[in-house]
């Protein structure tokens, strides 16, 4: 792979972004910035083919789109982890170097014009009119360029992590669990009143031997 996430040369790798994700937004751009940020600092120029980079974000929206398609690591792989912040943030690890990166976005950086964040509210709750819809397309197109075309490093803060990387992901023969039969990694189940048990069963989750038949 051409070394285009790092050079500044990553239009490319922008279009595999919005590919991916189905469209383009201000907080894809944030995931594109945040992630060139953490691959250039690590000096990590490929994506992972298997676990050679670790991905932890902390929110569940756009941003980590990116990340995925940039870093290579996603939930398959076992090298994609969520911790539910609610922050624009990305820890990246490099297994090659043993050296971790966490990027976050700076303080009051991009703060929303009323407008945007106005129009906002009308598209989300399905109250803005057409006129209003195409507005809000303007502006968040123009906000999604003015990340892109921004520095990284005028955006995000980098730091260096201490601590070891993630563990490998694990792969186990799957064990059919004892209540719904279903076969079920025995490093994921936990306690029941007698025995192990799949999580799903444990959360009181009908078991398909329960589901009334139709």
């Amino acid at each position: 792979m051409e070394n285009e996430i790092v050079s500044g040369h990553g239009e490319a790798m922008w279009r595999k972004c919005a590919a991916f994700h189905g469209h383009v937004c201000p907080g894809l751009a944030l995931g594109y910035a945040a992630t060139r940020l953490a691959m250039a600092t690590l000096r990590e120029d490929n994506r992972a083919d298997d676990e050679e980079l670790v991905a932890v974000v902390e929110n569940d929206a756009c941003f980590v789109d990116a990340v995925q398609v940039l870093t290579g690591c996603t939930f398959g792989k076992g090298n994609f982890f969520h911790k539910d912040y609610g922050k624009i943030a990305l820890t990246l690890f490099s297994r090659r170097s043993g050296r971790g990166v966490r990027v976050s976005l700076k303080g009051d950086i991009l703060a929303q014009s009323s407008e945007h964040a106005q129009l906002l509210k009308k598209v989300m709750s399905g109250q803005a009119d057409a006129a209003e819809r195409a507005r809000f397309q303007e502006l968040h197109a123009q906000r999604t360029r003015e990340i892109l075309e921004a520095d990284p490093e005028h955006l995000f803060q980098a730091t260096f992590v201490e601590g070891p990387v993630p563990e490998r992901a694990r792969m186990e023969p799957s064990a059919p669990c004892p209540r719904c039969g279903e076969p079920t990694m025995p490093s994921k189940m936990v306690s029941g009143p007698s025995g192990l048990i799949c999580r799903g069963c444990a959360e009181s989750v009908p078991s398909r031997q329960d589901e009334p038949s139709a």
